[in-house]
């Protein structure tokens, strides 16, 4: 399997495991927690006949990568994908993140600049800040993600039931956009993600990325669906959107968080026309 190292822990590395396939112009594909590549095959199948070269990844902590003690916030999984990037030596990048995923590639834009990247797609996004704060009343109470993080230590296999019915909207969607089958395979992924990197991803997701969105200079393409029980819709993607002149947001009605998987024809059909339509002439600032 290849793998790219991005550090070190003691006497081991830090590797990240990737897939490369195709050829093109990159598409960099980075999934949200706590899955690991897998979460892209629909994607693939989808850019791949249309002549695109699909790299996607394992976040460190998730699936084949390494998984260290440390190292679970945006600066240092910013630092990973610049390491991916450069190693690689791609250019004229599309980046596409779900859940997480949207928060590496704020992060990398934010603070490594758009030079090697053309354009990004955020996938029900976590930036600009979900923390509620005295300048930020639009966000979630600390409470709530104190709550997720006790039951990680409670019982990480327990609150990964619920977070997939959560990511899913299980009850609603159960037999119609997603089969018994299908939830069962993302929760065994996440069952095997690092126990350490679980609990920490919950503190990164606070993380404030209002300063980074205000650096990003390419054409960005958000699509969400407006029944995100994971990461709320108007928190995220609707507020986001109006800090990003000229990026175009797509609001999938219905639609839970795991859209890569549960609104893949509508997901796939959108990112393929943003890649392909003409970069807005007002986009680089």
């Amino acid at each position: 399997m290849p793998f790219i190292t991005v550090g070190a822990e003691n006497s081991a590395p830090i590797d990240i495991y990737y897939e490369d396939h195709g050829s093109g112009q990159s598409v960099v594909l980075i999934h949200g927690f706590p899955f690991s590549t897998a979460s892209w095959e629909k994607q693939v199948a989808a850019l791949l006949p249309a002549g695109y070269r699909t790299i996607a990844y394992d976040r460190r902590g998730f699936g084949n990568s390494s998984q260290p003690a440390s190292g679970y916030d945006y600066d240092t999984f910013a630092a990973d994908l610049d390491t991916i990037l450069t190693e690689l030596d791609l250019r004229d990048v599309v980046l596409v993140g779900h859940s997480m995923g949207t928060g590496e590639i704020t992060r990398y834009l934010g603070s490594y600049g758009s030079g090697r990247i053309s354009r990004a797609v955020l996938l029900s996004p976590i930036p600009p800040y979900l923390l509620k704060t005295p300048d930020n009343p639009q966000g979630v109470e600390r409470s709530l993600f104190d709550g997720f993080m006790q039951a990680i230590r409670d019982d990480r296999f327990a609150y990964l039931t619920s977070f997939c019915d959560s990511f899913f909207n299980y009850r609603q969607n159960r037999g119609r956009l997603v089969s018994e089958e299908a939830y069962r395979a993302h929760w065994n992924v996440g069952a095997q993600a690092s126990a350490i990197g679980t609990l920490a991803c919950v503190e990164a997701w606070l993380t404030d990325f209002r300063d980074d969105v205000s650096r990003i200079d390419v054409p960005v393409l958000i699509v969400q669906g407006d029944d995100d029980q994971v990461l709320p819709y108007p928190v995220t993607g609707q507020r986001l959107q109006p800090m990003l002149p000229g990026s175009r947001l797509v609001t999938l009605k219905g639609a839970p968080h795991s859209i890569p998987w549960t609104n893949a024809d509508d997901v796939n059909r959108e990112i393929l026309a943003f890649v392909t339509a003409p970069a807005p002439a007002m986009a680089r600032r």
